[in-house]
C-alpha cells in the first residue's frame, strides 16, 4: 500500500465545523503495509521480494516506482484491473497526527486472482530459493485462505520457514508454520479472550490455546509497553520494553516481524529472536510516520546491551 502524508501547522479552526484548518508545507509518499516490511528487511541487509496484488492504477505505479528508487524487486506485484490500490494518507501537524484518510478495497481475491498470485509466489521460490517467507496480513482480501495455505504449502515444499504477523480475519488459517507473530490486541481478538498486557498467566494461557488449535512452532506476542513474550514447547521468555520516548507506533509491528524473520532465518535462539525482534520495535516507535529500522542505531542499541 502507499502510505501518504500531508505534513502542515494548525493556526485556527475552521469556521465551518468544528475542525482544526491544517495549512499544508509539504507532501510525501512512502511504501506502506507489506512493502514497508520489505523497507525494514532491505534496510536489514536483506533482498527482499514483495509478492501481492494492487490494482492497475496510478497508485500501484506509485508502489512501483518507489520500489525500484529502492533498488527492489518489481517482479512479484500482480496487477488487477478489479481492485484498487490501497492509499493511507495521514495529515500530519506539529508531529501529530490529525486524521488519516483511507482509501482501499478489502474485498478477498477473486479465484483467478488467487490463481495468478499463488503461481507468482511458485515461480520466485523456485528460482530464488529464499531464506524465509513472511506472511504480512493486513486484512486487505489479498491472504484468503487458499493463498494462505497455498504458500505454506509451497514454502514447506522447499525447505523454507514461514513467518507470520496476523489479522483477526483469517487468524486460524496459519496452519503449521514456523513463527506466529500477533501483538495483544490480535491475539485477544482472534482467541476471543480478555488479555491485558501486564497478565503473564493469560498471556501464557492464550498462547498454549493458539499453538493447541493451529500447531505453529512458535510464538511471539508483542505486548506494547511491556515488551515481548515468545513461547515454543518447552521454552519461553517475557522480554521487557526498553525505556523510549514513543513519538508514533507506526509500522512498528512491521520492524519486529521484519527482525523476527531474519532472526528466523539465521537459526537465531527464540531469546535472541525475541530480544531484538523487541530492541528493533521500540525504536521505530521514536520516529514521526512509518519508517524503518535504523541498521547502524539497531546495532549500536543491541552492542550496548549486550545481545
Amino acid at each position: 500500500m502507499v502510505d501518504a502524508y500531508l505534513w502542515g501547522h494548525v493556526e485556527r479552526m475552521s469556521p465551518e465545523a468544528p475542525v482544526p484548518v491544517v495549512q499544508v508545507t509539504d507532501r510525501s509518499v512512502r511504501l506502506g503495509g507489506a512493502a514497508n516490511v520489505v523497507l525494514n528487511l532491505h534496510a536489514l541487509g536483506a533482498k527482499p521480494i514483495i509478492v501481492s496484488v494492487t490494482g492497475n492504477d496510478v497508485h500501484a505505479d506509485t508502489i512501483e516506482q518507489l520500489l525500484r528508487a529502492d533498488g527492489l524487486a518489481t517482479d512479484g506485484i500482480v496487477r488487477s484491473a478489479k481492485r484498487r490500490t490501497t492509499v493511507k494518507t495521514r495529515i500530519i501537524s506539529a508531529n501529530q497526527h490529525v486524521v488519516r484518510v483511507d482509501e482501499e478495497m478489502e474485498a478477498d481475491l477473486t479465484s483467478e486472482e488467487e490463481d495468478l498470485l499463488l503461481n507468482r509466489v511458485k515461480e520466485l521460490i523456485a528460482s530464488t530459493k529464499p531464506g524465509v517467507v513472511v506472511l504480512e496480513d493486513y486484512n486487505k482480501g489479498v491472504l484468503t485462505e487458499r493463498v494462505i495455505q497455498g504458500v505454506i504449502d509451497e514454502a514447506k515444499k522447499h525447505g523454507v520457514p514461514v513467518a507470520v504477523d496476523p489479522k483477526k480475519k483469517n487468524f486460524f488459517a496459519y496452519l503449521g508454520v514456523d513463527l506466529f507473530k500477533p501483538n495483544l490486541k490480535e491475539l485477544r481478538e482472534g482467541m476471543k479472550l480478555e488479555l491485558h498486557s501486564g497478565d503473564k498467566e493469560g498471556v501464557r494461557s492464550a498462547v498454549q490455546q493458539l499453538e493447541a488449535r493451529i500447531k505453529n512452532k512458535t510464538s511471539l506476542i508483542s505486548l506494547s509497553e511491556h515488551g515481548v513474550y515468545i513461547h515454543q514447547e518447552g521454552e519461553e521468555h517475557f522480554i521487557a520494553a526498553h525505556p523510549r520516548t514513543i513519538v508514533d507506533v507506526s509500522g512498528a509491528g512491521d520492524s519486529v516481524i521484519a527482525v523476527a524473520s531474519l532472526c528466523l532465518a539465521q537459526g537465531l535462539s527464540l531469546n535472541s529472536i525475541a530480544a531484538w525482534s523487541n530492541l528493533a520495535g521500540g525504536l521505530v516507535c521514536e520516529h514521526v510516520g512509518v519508517v524503518p529500522i535504523d541498521r547502524q542505531q539497531l546495532l549500536a542499541e543491541a552492542e550496548k546491551l549486550n545481545l
